[in-house]
């Protein structure tokens, strides 16, 4: 003999119950997860060019230009200066329009021992690519993309763009700046001048955007290193430089 129990339905109804509680446990465990996510200072994208005119000895400076930047005690001394004592960033090369790599993940810089890690895998990327022209709207639109891959919460999103040439590949630089500066990103320059003696100039004109974006000029390959050290500082404390700085090591600086 089949035994009944309960009211019609019933089993039904407990079904929807059970699938209400679960469907309410897991949004909850997705607040959890979104509310226990870092909060950092700054989410900073480091665009470095690797195009052609970026021969063995240039990029070599280029590299080593942010390992002596991060090793810098003052970086670090900047970064403990702000609310949250913490920064996020990662590094991506970038030539042609669709030739883009990102060399180093993303990671959180609060210490001596991150950011000394941080340095040692910028030493230890390698070249991902070579020649394809220059992009520099196609490296706005990839580091843009990074963003909500970072393992992070911040206010301040900047992706900063270093190079040396004007962009003659891909989409309008214009464009794909602008794009960026709605999504409320900004986008800091570092430009190159050993083959473009104006492209501080264009890099004003062109590429920098949003709330503070600033720019600060390498004369060469040589002075990368100073140059970069100037600009992570700045970025990482909310800080532009002045209208012009001198021209000592060869650098420069605009907004």
């Amino acid at each position: 003999m089949e035994v009944r129990s309960g009211r019609p339905g019933a089993a039904c109804a407990r079904g929807k119950f059970f699938g209400l509680a679960t469907a309410l446990l897991l949004l909850a465990a997705t607040r959890t997860d979104a509310q226990a996510q870092t909060v950092v200072d700054l989410q900073l994208v480091l665009a470095v060019d690797v195009s052609g005119s970026i021969n063995a000895q240039r990029f070599e400076l280029q590299k080593m230009g942010y390992v002596a930047a991060f090793q810098n005690r003052r970086v670090l001394n900047a970064i403990l200066a702000g609310r949250n004592q913490s920064i996020a960033v990662t590094m991506m090369q970038w030539s042609g329009p669709f030739l883009q790599s990102q060399v180093v993940p993303w990671a959180i810089l609060k210490d001596e021992s991150s950011i000394k890690a941080f340095a040692g895998a910028i030493e230890s990327a390698p070249r991902m690519m070579y020649g394809g022209g220059t992009s520099i709207s196609g490296a706005i639109d990839q580091a843009a993309a990074l963003f909500p891959h970072a393992p992070s919460k911040a206010e301040r999103r900047v992706i900063d763009v270093s190079g040396d040439g004007s962009n003659n590949r891909g989409r309008s630089v214009t464009q794909a700046r602008d794009e960026a500066v709605d999504a409320g990103l900004v986008i800091n320059g570092l430009p190159i001048l050993a083959f473009e003696p104006q492209l501080d100039r264009y890099f004003k004109d062109y590429v920098i955007g949003g709330p503070g974006a600033f720019m600060i000029a390498a004369k060469n390959f040589e002075t990368f290193a100073e140059a970069i050290l100037m600009k992570l500082i700045l970025e990482i404390a909310d800080r532009t430089p002045p209208q012009r700085l001198g021209r000592a090591g060869g650098a420069r600086s605009s907004r």
